[in-house]
């Protein structure tokens, strides 16, 4: 008589619902996993044999076919050992009373040691996000799973150490072994505080910018000038996650095994890769296929460090992921499409060397050096980035002094309340001013603003996507001005931000900033 258990496995970062079959007859003792098992799911016959053994029943000496449906789907990791070894025991009990064990199949999940007690395993949280949506209303999990599995309303969560617990409550007599209610927990992290910045005005006017309308940012100077130390505070200056962006967030954080049992992820994720990274490091990839930096980013700040220094390729592959805000990944025998709605910043050096346009130093590279390093950068890419920041060094005399600046809760206030605004304008589907429609932009657009935007743009050559941007930019500083319309301010202002990122040579005439604490240096 066969016995059916509920588990799960992932496929990407989304959670598939795995229906275990197992049947026992009276031949030669073997143990077979069928349903397209990988290796480490072939694997759990040798720690379900011992596991068994550790119990108060004893392994069947018969044999043991366990089919995992559907069985057209890949089988990959340790979650099925769980639910294996309880259909085994089902089965041996139900050979010898003639009935199943239980009338519902208990749904289980967990990576079983040797001496039969359960380990955790990543990927909890969608795994029981698949289980509620195919209606199954209790799980059991490892002890050290359970705050993660009970992020997920309506379902009850029983977190046992041992397989003999398991075996108790997947036959009903669960009574001395405590459930879990979902319970709502946070996240804490820390993060750098902008009060330790002494100066760069026109660098933290940037940061500020592109965190209210979740625009991408390239920060040029000199080596030391504090490019790194701004772009790692961006999102200290970002508002929690609303409850369904922080979901997302845990569920790709889950499949990757990085959330832990801290609850839900309400900050924004920052993510750093090293310049040594591959392409399937970044965008993702891998056997089996698994999110990238671009996922793991998500809903957050991807932020690259000296971009010159990537390969070529890498800094490529990211031109999809910023247009779409998806990427899909296709092999031979299986295609994922994973979520990267991040948002880019990056530094630079302006050349070789570093001190190119230094106030201080003099540039020891030739113009052909400095033209190949500011090419590592595509165009193509360049142009999907809304925002360029030049930063100088401060005075040695300032950094002696205490900090005088604005904290980091003093610019989320003004951040937060220009995304209330961009969420009233926009709705729930579209939240920032990085992703609005251009027409439904320039209807906000006063007379002088508009004629301010037409005059600027008969000056210099963009392609539509700046043009684009450009208004979305302006959007941005007025919503941080509290102006239920774009005056001619902003559009100067959102010019002299752009022209970097687009290649444009302004003058002061051509765009200005509207305060003398903003003022930047050009792009050399």
């Amino acid at each position: 008589m066969s016995v059916h258990v509920r588990s799960g496995c992932l496929l990407g970062i989304a959670g598939v619902c795995v229906d275990v079959e197992v049947d026992i007859l009276s031949l030669l003792p073997t143990f077979t996993v069928v349903g397209l098992p990988q290796s480490s799911v072939r694997e759990s016959r040798e720690r379900v044999r011992s596991a068994i053994g550790a119990t108060s029943l004893r392994f069947p000496r018969r044999r043991i076919t366990v089919n995992l449906a559907p069985a057209d789907v890949p089988k990959h990791g340790s979650g099925l050992d769980l639910a294996i070894a309880l259909g085994v025991m089902g089965a041996q009990r139900a050979e010898d009373k003639k009935r199943p064990p239980w009338e519902v199949p208990p749904f289980a999940v967990g990576e079983l040691a040797l001496d039969g007690y359960v380990r955790p395993i990543q990927g909890v949280l969608p795994l029981v996000e698949a289980a509620a949506e195919d209606g199954i209303e209790a799980v059991i999990v490892a002890r050290a799973n359970a705050a993660e599995a009970a992020l997920i309303p309506g379902i009850t969560v029983h977190h046992v150490d041992h397989l003999e617990q398991a075996w108790r409550i997947a036959c009903g007599r669960a009574g001395d072994v405590p459930a879990l209610g979902a319970e709502p927990q946070r996240t804490e992290v820390h993060e750098p505080d902008l009060f330790n910045v002494r100066g760069l005005h026109s660098g933290r006017r940037a940061l500020e910018v592109a965190a209210a309308g979740g625009h991408g940012l390239l920060m040029e100077g000199p080596p030391g000038s504090g490019k790194s130390m701004l772009a790692k505070r961006l999102t200290s200056l970002l508002p929690d996650l609303p409850d369904a962006h922080a979901l997302e967030v845990s569920r790709i954080r889950s499949a990757a095994g990085l959330l832990g049992s801290s609850g839900l992820h309400r900050r924004p994720p920052l993510r750093a890769p090293h310049h040594t990274a591959s392409v399937a490091a970044v965008v993702g990839g891998g056997r089996p296929l698994g999110p990238g930096e671009v996922t793991l980013a998500h809903r957050g700040v991807l932020f690259l460090d000296e971009v010159p220094e990537f390969p070529r390729g890498v800094l490529e592959s990211l031109r999809q992921p910023l247009e779409d805000r998806v990427v899909t990944i296709a092999r031979a025998s299986q295609v994922h499409t994973f979520p990267t709605a991040f948002q880019l910043v990056a530094t630079r050096n302006p050349c070789p060397c570093g001190m190119y346009g230094s106030s201080q130093f003099a540039c020891r590279c030739i113009d052909a050096e400095r033209e190949r390093y500011l090419r590592r950068m595509s165009g193509p890419l360049m142009d999907r980035i809304d925002l360029v920041a030049w930063v100088d060094p401060v005075p040695v005399g300032q950094l002696l002094e205490a900090p005088s600046g604005e904290s980091s809760d003093d610019v989320r206030a003004r951040v937060t309340n220009a995304r209330k605004r961009q969420r009233a304008r926009w709705g729930d589907q579209l939240l920032l001013n990085a992703d609005a429609p251009i027409d439904v932009c320039l209807r906000h657009f006063d007379a002088a603003a508009k004629r301010e935007l037409e005059q600027a743009l008969a000056r210099v050559r963009g392609s539509s996507r700046s043009v684009q941007q450009l208004v979305r930019v302006a959007m941005t500083l007025a919503d941080l001005t509290d102006r239920s319309s774009v005056p001619a301010e902003a559009v100067d202002e959102a010019l002299f931000l752009c022209a970097g990122a687009r290649g444009w040579s302004l003058t002061r005439r051509d765009a200005s900033p509207p305060r003398r604490d903003l003022e930047c240096k050009p792009r050399p």
